[in-house]
């Protein structure tokens, strides 16, 4: 048997941990959608969540409680629940024989577990003991739009603004919203439990821990995650990330910096060759990528493409991903996909 046929074999009994949060129920969706080849399918998730059912495939599954033993017989297990969880269940399932993709950060800058967007780096896939890391949400966006633009010219410099969508934090988040608008429409106080500040109606450049350098960990993320996706370390990358009252979908405005003049027009015909990207930029007819429109899509949606007059070879754009599909479950599916040849 060779080792790509023994990967197919070892793909097929599926476990999803996190099965009842926001990302946990867009995998089972992809999983069905896309016709991943599933032989069984094992629904996981805290005790609280036991005994719920979800429909796959026409069958009702319910959800099992997440356990060390909860791993017996499963070769792919897909993480949502939450970088401690992960910490502890990840390596459990992989003892038992299942290869990991953990959509958490826990894993994602370890030295030897890759960290893969498979339209820029599958070739990382193999190199796995157990555990293959999906990376943040608004660098999977990111990285997509970089990669085609760093071949064709070498990206020296990064500057990106993140606009995120609260159903980022959660699905008790995307419910926060909902309830403070209501509470502002009819006039009454506005309660404030997941975020820092009122979300409705505001911004908060605030996501995840500051760290002493003032950044968040959020924008620390993205900053080197990049690098290591991109297998650049040259590349340098600053970040503010910011959240905004939009329900789905995450908005970057990105600057960058190449050692080589790239047009515009150079880079709209890269960005349109690149899998998985979508190209809006017609600004006389108001096109351009906007969250609105981008929620439930599976490509990452470009427009603003322009040159940056404040710099030499400078280019400018802005883009837009669903945070929920491509930038977590979508990605770890596609990730999945490539382990099944």
């Amino acid at each position: 048997m060779t080792l790509k046929e023994e990967v197919q074999v070892k793909s097929k009994h599926v476990a999803i941990v996190g099965a009842t949060g926001a990302v946990g129920n867009v995998m089972r969706e992809i999983l069905e959608s896309r016709k991943f080849p599933v032989a069984s399918l094992k629904l996981l998730a805290s005790d609280r969540s036991v005994g719920k059912k979800y429909k796959f495939n026409g069958t009702q599954i319910a959800v099992e409680e997440l356990k060390p033993d909860s791993f017996k017989g499963v070769e792919l297990a897909l993480f949502s629940a939450g970088a401690e969880r992960s910490k502890i269940f990840a390596p459990e399932a992989v003892k038992r024989g299942a290869v990991v993709v953990d959509n958490t950060s826990q894993f994602r800058m370890e030295p030897d577990v890759p960290l893969v967007v498979p339209e820029v780096n599958p070739e990382a896939i193999k190199k796995h003991k157990g555990i293959i890391a999906n990376p943040n949400c608004s660098t999977i966006g990111l990285v997509m739009a970089l990669y085609p633009l760093h071949k064709a010219a070498k990206i020296k410099r990064v500057v990106v603004s993140t606009y995120q969508s609260v159903s980022g934090a959660g699905a008790k988040a995307v419910y926060e919203l909902e309830e403070q608008v209501k509470a502002y429409a009819a006039g009454k106080p506005l309660e404030v439990k997941k975020f820092q500040h009122q979300i409705a109606f505001n911004l908060i450049p605030h996501i995840d821990a500051f760290q002493p350098n003032g950044y968040t960990k959020e924008e620390i993320k993205m900053m080197l995650e990049t690098r290591k996706i991109m297998s650049d370390d040259s590349i340098r990358v600053t970040a503010t990330c910011v959240r905004v009252p939009v329900f789905f979908a995450h908005s970057e405005s990105v600057a960058i910096e190449t050692e080589r003049p790239l047009s515009p027009d150079e880079a709209r015909k890269l960005l349109r060759n690149m899998p998985g990207v979508q190209v809006q930029d017609d600004p006389e007819k108001n096109i351009y990528p906007m969250p609105l429109f981008a929620g439930g899509k599976d490509d990452t949606f470009v427009g603003r493409i322009r040159k940056d007059e404040s710099v030499e070879n400078g280019l400018m754009f802005w883009l837009v991903s669903d945070n929920l599909r491509k930038g977590a479950a979508l990605n770890a599916v596609q990730i999945a996909e490539h382990l099944v040849g």
